[in-house]
């Protein structure tokens, strides 16, 4: 059985069709994809005759494929799962797959565009059409060869063949015939059951070239005549440059030149990506990092007090201050929330905090730029070139088409690299500078620079009635530039009477998103606070959980309910399942926890143990409903890295300004997990329902926090209101 798609609709925005030069089949991809080179491309024989384009499909003389990857590639492993789809419904053989990373092309794709997990998801359609056409239009050329019917022939691994005649030929060998051919407008696609490289666990094609030291990175960039450019920034949010010296630096070897860029002008329009609190910079350029980092501690540079200087305490005191408010309009109201709590046989009330977090991105900001008269080059780890360019183009006073921008893989980006100040930067230094630059930023620079998790602060009340039934539910949340709470997320639609307000701080410090914004927070609390709705009501927490989905599932409350109660209440039973539930044992400590976000469902069980008095994660059990696993390899990999990177902000992370300072600039002050911290066991299961794929890079994270909060309060008595954790160190025994 196949499943057939109708290219005719919107046909040119997925597939583009030419004769390349010497015969080959070329499909554009104008769709969302990241691909990269499988690791077995050093053994591939090339073609002699194709043609290199990007974000286009290529199947050469010798039937090897070339996939370029608009996409860019932050650790997410898309550059494995999008050709994986690509080669499915191509039929060819994965091991004559070349992938490489294409350059910014509005005109080829759409979104390119790595955040909110969406890569797989807006992708998977695409992707599947563009590989099916190509095998389609193959088969077309081989029957014309043959003059037998297209309906009589059949391919595998890059070979088609014709059972009634016995005849077999390879994909190269009709590929440019193939190239001739009108593109169809309804082509066969395969059945899930059918797959045969979806599916398949498959190693990252990245992975030789990054252990073996390849240059794939944005500071790997190397280019001659090349400078080094550092930029210094206030030293506070809510200062700027009065006067600065830079005679010394100038005076030290290899220095070029010293200068101030601006990078938010009076008049420049703003965009969404141009978050940045420190657009005005003393910048040093010259001829190698070392040289550069010296002659940068070496500027005498004043600066002014332009706006109020900012404590984090001072956030703490106005977020604690906005959670006892109400709100002129709550953002959602269901049934009588004030008449349920006045009546309520019982009421339980907590308040969660969390502070501001930095990214920290194993490989800092950079930027290659050579900008001259009539264009700009820029090249580096982005996660959002087309809004990058946007803005350069605007502030180097050129055309976007005379600004390329040419991706580098990200060594992490967790929402950092949303914002590319650092590539306008780059731009504005070569351009003054007259000369092709890479800018590089310190550990320091980064971290003091922004962009920030917000501080986050939410109340929660819940009544209960006689039986010990929720009856009403009220969430309260307040956070810098904005609420963490979804007001349409569970428990919205299981809870007769139902309350959100939400407030906003303003403030002059940076924030954006951060690995699965707001979630990263708001799930801990939730879930944490469900924890101890359940043991008041005298329910287990998995069952009490069960029970109000099973109530939105059959009998919901509201009409915007944003999620699949049934999808939620499998992922919880699956893990209890898999960890047995209430059979842990003695000196096992055990908490659970559930969230929804990106599209997917995540149920994740803690064991804690005790070691030398002090508890720590032996084990977490997650379920995961994702729809259909392109790499399950990668996959697990993904749920693995986000609850190991939610344990450890939730313990130990936390950056705090004092008088506008970040406090913290680097790992000596900046606490991360340790390996010895991480679970010495994780067990991972995906639901296999056979759905559309939807997110998978973030939603691991968020519930992790609060099932290891619970399992903390099983193991000291003691609950968890206030990360990181590790301040409330005396509670965890």
């Amino acid at each position: 059985m196949t499943t057939n798609i109708n290219s005719k609709h919107n046909r040119r925005a997925f597939l583009k069709i030419s004769t390349v030069a010497g015969g080959g089949l070329v499909l554009g991809l104008n769709m969302l994809t990241s691909c990269q080179r499988p690791g077995a491309s050093d053994e591939i024989e090339m073609p002699e005759e194709w043609f290199e384009m990007n974000a286009y499909l290529k199947v050469g003389d010798n039937g090897v494929v070339t996939i370029f990857s608009p996409n860019p590639e932050i650790g997410q492993n898309v550059k494995t799962s999008m050709p994986m789809i690509v080669a499915e419904e191509l039929d060819v053989d994965w091991k004559n797959v070349v992938v490489e990373q294409a350059g910014l092309d509005t005109d080829k794709y759409t979104r390119q565009l790595a955040g909110g997990s969406q890569s797989i998801r807006q992708g998977w359609n695409g992707l599947r059409k563009a590989g099916a056409t190509a095998r389609y239009m193959l088969l077309m050329a081989a029957a014309e060869q043959w003059e037998v019917p297209v309906e009589e022939l059949t391919t595998s691994n890059g070979m088609i063949m014709h059972e009634g005649s016995g005849q077999k030929i390879g994909y190269g060998e009709v590929a440019s015939a193939a190239g001739q051919l009108q593109v169809p407008e309804e082509v066969p696609m395969k059945e899930a059951k059918d797959f045969n490289i979806i599916g398949t666990p498959t190693l990252n094609v990245d992975g030789e070239a990054i252990v073996t030291g390849k240059p794939l990175f944005g500071l790997d960039v190397q280019r001659e005549g090349m400078l080094i450019a550092m930029a210094e920034h206030a030293p506070a949010f809510g200062m700027t440059v009065k006067t600065f010296d830079a005679t010394d630096a100038l005076a030290m070897p290899g220095i070029k030149d010293v200068f101030t860029i601006n990078t938010r002008p009076e008049g420049a329009e703003q965009q969404w990506s141009d978050v940045n609190a420190f657009p005005e910079l003393v910048v040093v350029v010259g001829e190698t990092t070392w040289q550069v980092m010296k002659a940068k501690k070496a500027l005498k540079i004043e600066w002014e007090k332009t706006s109020d200087l900012e404590n984090t305490a001072n956030h703490e005191t106005a977020l604690a201050q906005l959670i006892e408010q109400p709100t002129a309009e709550p953002a959602r109201r269901d049934g009588n929330p004030e008449k349920a709590f006045a009546e309520a046989a019982q009421v339980i009330e907590r308040t969660y905090s969390a502070p501001f977090l930095a990214h920290n991105p194993m490989e800092p900001m950079n930027f290659f730029a050579h900008v001259t008269e009539d264009k700009a080059e820029l090249l580096g780890p982005i996660q959002t070139p087309q809004y990058l360019r946007m803005t350069a183009s605007e502030l180097l006073g050129m055309p976007e088409e005379n600004v390329s921008i040419m991706m580098t893989r990200m060594g992490g980006g967790f929402g950092r690299r949303l914002y590319g100040h650092f590539g306008v930067e780059a731009a504005l230094i070569s351009q003054k500078a007259k000369a092709p630059v890479k800018l590089v930023y310190s550990r320091e620079d980064d971290m003091t620079n922004g962009v920030y998790r917000p501080a986050y602060k939410v109340k929660y009340r819940a009544a209960l009635d006689a039986d010990n039934n929720l009856i009403g539910f009220h969430v309260r949340g307040a956070g810098v530039h904005g609420s963490p709470v979804f007001q349409n997320r569970f428990p919205a639609g299981a809870v007769d009477n139902y309350l959100v307000e939400n407030h906003g701080l303003e403030s002059n410090v940076s924030t954006g998103a951060w690995r699965a914004p707001r979630s990263n927070f708001i799930a801990g609390a939730e879930q944490s606070f469900l924890d101890e709705v359940a043991e008041a009501a005298g329910k287990d927490p998995i069952e009490m959980r069960l029970e109000l989905f099973e109530r939105a599932q059959n009998n919901p409350v509201g009409e915007n309910n944003d999620y699949d109660a049934e999808r939620y209440a499998g992922v919880l039973k699956l893990v209890k399942e898999k960890c047995n539930w209430g059979t842990e044992a003695d000196g096992t400590y055990r908490g659970v926890s559930a969230y929804y976000c990106h599209n997917s469902y995540v149920a994740q069980v803690v064991d804690i143990v005790k070691e030398d008095g002090k508890p720590r994660v032996n084990k977490v059990w997650c379920a995961v409903d994702c729809g259909i696993v392109v790499n399950p390899e990668g996959a697990k990999n993904q749920i693995e890295g986000g609850l190991v990177d939610g344990i450890g902000h939730a313990m130990f992370s936390a950056l705090t300004l004092k008088e506008g300072r970040p406090e913290q600039q680097n790992f000596d002050a900046y606490r991360l997990i340790r390996h010895t911290e991480a679970p010495r066991e994780i067990e991972t299961h995906f639901v296999d329902n056979g759905i559309d794929p939807t997110g998978l890079g973030e939603p691991g994270l968020p519930p992790i926090q609060a099932a290891v909060a619970n399992a903390l309060y099983k193991a000291t008595g003691n609950r968890l209101y206030k990360q990181p954790f590790v301040q409330e160190e005396e509670l965890l025994g």
